[in-house]
């Protein structure tokens, strides 16, 4: 078999804080300074049963792979990832047999050697996380951040059956590598509740306030839909995409208001949006949408945050439920029946066009310029990038 070219991250603490320190100057910049590296290794070999080679065509570039590349991802994590990891988790690839397949990254109990937790789980399922750091594989909370499997920024990684997705002719391999991103969307709408009528707030529109976006249009009866969007691309994505209003960040609190008829009590709203969407995940984010959410309203975090310092009077005061959202499974709807969360944006991607997301695609070879692009996306007009090994 030829070898695998791949971009892998290593354990380095110096070149680590390296890329923290460089990142903070100009993001994407810890693609030059950190740990991150162009290499040709052996490919893995199949950890076992129902485990396939896929090589990749599309591999998206996220918000927590950039966090990585540039030194600001959480510590947290450390206990639930192996060294070294090939990241990418946003993939549309091919088996040896020629069928296009997109990845579902979480390497759940099958993957591990574990019974599911019920029958026709997805492997995102299940309310204990042990099965992460243990079984037949070294730690990963998904593939992307395991050693044992590699990951979508290379020519080929492993993955088993129960992660893998076929992918339907109608369907785009630009489409098909925004199906990952967009479960993450269906999964935080869901998790919000959105009622029938609800006025909703989405702060931040980057890939995921865009497709929580969509999904809150395509799949729930949401009344009002305010957006901020910081960039003319994002805005028109967001208008396109079904939102009401679109914004500045600066006039989103302004905007809420209006929008719930509220009065504004120091920094905050007397009433407020039924739900808010934090598509940023900081601590100004997060203290803005707790106070332009209505008491007893819900804020949910698709963004991820990181160790952050807040102010939580208001959430104590307002009583609002804080809600994380941070990635997808099996779905259970207001009908009283379920769908994979996979399944639901495959059908969202193909319904909202969302293959014209991406933007710009890059070769494995000019990574530290596709990293650049990638965290400076908004700004240069772009929403998602990718590499593209076709």
């Amino acid at each position: 078999m030829a070898n695998v070219i791949a971009l892998e991250f290593t354990r380095n603490e110096a070149r680590y804080a390296a890329a923290a320190v460089t990142g903070r100057l100009r993001a994407g910049s810890g693609a030059s300074t950190g740990p991150l590296r162009l290499v040709e290794t052996e490919p893995i070999e199949l950890p076992g049963p129902g485990w396939h080679r896929v090589t990749t065509r599309l591999a998206g570039i996220c918000g927590s792979d950039l966090a990585t590349v540039d030194g600001k991802s959480s510590r947290y994590f450390e206990p639930w990832v192996s060294f070294p990891f090939v990241p990418g988790h946003e993939v549309v690839g091919q088996l040896p047999s020629g069928e296009r397949v997109v990845l579902e990254p979480v390497l759940g109990h099958e993957a591990r050697g574990f019974d599911p937790p019920f029958d026709g789980a997805a492997p995102g399922d299940g309310d204990d996380y042990s099965h992460l750091v243990s079984g037949s594989l070294e730690p990963g909370i998904q593939t992307g951040y395991c050693c044992s499997t590699g990951g979508g920024w290379s020519s080929e990684f492993v993955a088993h059956e129960s992660q893998l997705h076929p992918v339907p002719d109608s369907i785009s391999d630009e489409a098909a590598v925004m199906v990952e991103p967009t479960a993450v969307g269906v999964h935080a709408a869901l998790r919000a509740g959105v009622g029938d009528g609800d006025t909703v707030g989405i702060l931040g529109s980057g890939t995921m306030g865009l497709t929580t976006l969509a999904a809150i249009r395509h799949f729930t009866g949401a009344g009002t839909v305010v957006m901020a969007a910081k960039y003319p691309e994002q805005r028109a994505l967001a208008q396109d995409l079904g939102a009401d209003i679109v914004v500045e960040p600066a006039e989103f609190r302004r905007a809420i208001r209006r929008a719930s008829g509220s009065f504004v009590i120091g920094g905050d709203l007397s009433n407020g949006a039924d739900i808010v969407i934090d598509a940023v995940g900081n601590a100004a984010s997060i203290e803005q949408s707790i106070g332009v959410t209505r008491p007893r309203g819900k804020v949910v975090l698709v963004g991820m945050p990181g160790q952050v310092s807040l102010q939580l009077t208001a959430l104590w005061h307002r009583e609002t439920q804080l809600i994380g959202a941070y990635t997808y499974g099996t779905e259970q709807l207001d009908d009283g029946s379920t769908r994979r969360t996979f399944d639901m944006a495959m059908e969202l991607v193909e319904a909202a066009d969302l293959g014209r997301l991406v933007s710009a695609k890059y070769s494995l070879d000019d990574y530290r310029d596709a990293l650049a692009h990638a965290a400076q996306a908004g700004r240069l007009g772009a929403v998602k990038v990718a590499f593209d090994l076709r």
